[in-house]
């Protein structure tokens, strides 16, 4: 959770002269667990994917990683 901005605080010092430490607190984009981001749509995901579906692209993983080793071993 981030916390909301809080004023820029300004210090009196008692030997004369004043600090305003400007230490910018403010954050575009500020919300709290009460209000989460709303779901987004996604393109792509591999839970929709059915069990074939996966399988055939573990399998295509595989052998594009076994290509690149036989070539490195070349």
């Amino acid at each position: 959770m981030v916390p909301a901005a809080s004023p820029v605080h300004h210090h009196d010092h008692a030997h004369g002269h004043s600090h305003a430490h400007g230490h910018d607190h403010s954050h575009a984009h500020v919300h709290d667990a009460a209000s989460p981001h709303p779901a987004q749509a996604a393109p792509w995901s591999i839970l929709r994917m059915t069990m074939a579906a996966r399988l055939a692209a573990a399998l295509a993983v595989c052998a594009v990683l076994w290509g690149v080793v036989l070539l490195a071993m070349r």
